[in-house]
């Protein structure tokens, strides 16, 4: 707990205020990691002011850093700055839990049934809302992170380099925080004085060493205790891409999808597509497409049980380390943003992550308006080009109407999902 910085904006919540916040973002993080970021901007910055804005968008730099869902690493964060240990447990769990739940009921009824209409078409008035959070999302982060000219240069490249030009992630946060440490694009604001942070080595070692015999022992007990093939490769595919793959869901969706359909041959082309709509339309990190693909996996060698098996191991080895990582790096944020230059690499990168979140939302736009989107190649460049006629006229009027009370008359977002939900269902009884 000493190196947790008590100088929060709005003071330092209850435990079960802390509890009730977090249940709720985990029970509406719907649409993925750009309204997710947005959902808790305004639930921690706006309303509860228990982080100010540049605490905030000093941590999304850093979790944006990291492998793994940064949305779920920046609920950690905050719960870790508020309340330690405990608090980072908490925040941390309620994001992803209920979210999981949803998937292993739905992912069940799957494995079973296949698709059911009634549940995609709730999905269809879902996602209606959800895109218009995201909007909202991208806007807030915009004008919070883009102070001047340089930002918004980072911001507009950022989005041609992943957009267009499909380059790496990480590459496109190097970029950035090379420029923002050479150039300083974030000055120190006017009267501010550097804090002096002092973070202890031994405890960062001695949670290194913690969070790793967490994250391994009982993967090695459960090793020894059985020799069910399918639950080796689980672990060890999913253990090995939460730690190579940066830049959040999408990221891994890349690296994932190629070898679960071509390598291993877990799921089919289609069915990874249905798995991602599913977790794109159900609260918590996108990620959890791959409780979904471990579920199916082992469900096709034994079972129900057997599927739940593998589902809960998959679960631990994605969301393990990335408690490890902030809870030994977020000591260390405070001491990097006092630093004049290191503060203007991760200004830079909070820019660059605009670019992103725009990237995410046209991307999430063009998916929900058309159920057909191809991507071609011209050389380096990369298009999106939708089939207009597979528009989708119900998602249209239902965004819309999502777009009036939300943006407009500023519904609170349960009341809106329900509504969008409803009104689907009967738009798809209907016509």
């Amino acid at each position: 707990m000493s190196d947790i910085s008590v100088d929060n904006v709005g003071g330092r919540p209850s435990l079960r205020r802390l509890f009730d916040v977090f249940l709720k973002i985990g029970l509406l993080s719907f649409g993925g990691p750009a309204a997710q970021i947005a959902l808790m901007h305004k639930m921690i910055v706006d309303e509860n002011k228990w982080l100010s804005e540049k605490q905030y968008l000093n941590a999304l730099s850093f979790c944006m850093l990291l492998p793994g869902p940064e949305a779920m690493q920046l609920a950690t964060y905050v719960g870790w700055r508020l309340h330690g240990l405990v608090g980072g447990l908490i925040a941390g769990l309620l994001f992803v839990v209920p979210g999981a739940l949803v998937i292993l009921v739905f992912g069940t009824i799957y494995a079973y049934f296949g698709n059911v209409p009634m549940v995609n078409a709730v999905f269809l008035g879902i996602k209606a809302a959800v895109l218009i959070v995201v909007v909202e999302a991208l806007l807030r982060v915009a004008k919070r992170a883009l102070k001047g000219a340089a930002h918004w240069w980072i911001a507009g490249l950022a989005f041609v380099g992943i957009f267009f030009l499909s380059l790496p992630y990480p590459l496109i946060v190097l970029v950035a925080a090379l420029f923002g440490l050479v150039w300083n694009v974030k000055p120190a604001d006017k009267g501010e004085v550097a804090e002096v942070v002092s973070v202890s080595v031994f405890s960062t070692l001695r949670r290194i060493v913690v969070w790793l015999l967490i994250w391994w022992v009982p993967i090695w007990l459960l090793g020894q205790m059985v020799d069910v093939p399918i639950l080796t490769e689980i672990s060890a595919f999913f253990s090995k891409l939460a730690v190579v793959t940066f830049g959040g869901a999408y990221a891994v969706l890349a690296y994932m999808g190629q070898d679960v359909v071509n390598q291993y041959g877990w799921l089919t082309a289609g069915e990874m597509m249905d798995g991602l709509g599913l977790a794109e339309t159900t609260p918590g990190p996108l990620i959890l497409v791959t409780e979904f693909v471990g579920f199916l996996a082992a469900f096709r060698e034994g079972g129900f049980w057997l599927g739940l098996s593998g589902a809960l191991l998959t679960l631990w080895v994605t969301f393990v380390p990335c408690f490890l990582w902030i809870f030994v790096g977020a000591p260390y944020i405070e001491a990097i943003s006092a630093q004049p230059r290191l503060r203007g690499a991760l200004s830079a990168i909070t820019a660059a992550v605009v670019g992103v979140i725009l990237n995410l939302s046209l991307w999430f736009g063009l998916h929900v308006f058309f159920g057909t989107v191809t991507a071609t190649k011209l050389g380096w460049l990369t298009l999106w080009r939708p089939d207009l006629g597979s528009l989708d006229w119900r998602i249209v009027v239902l965004t819309l109407l999502c777009g009036v009370l939300l943006l407009r008359l500023h519904w609170d977002i349960v009341r809106v999902l329900g509504i969008s939900a409803v009104l689907a269902v009967m738009m798809v009884l209907l016509w």
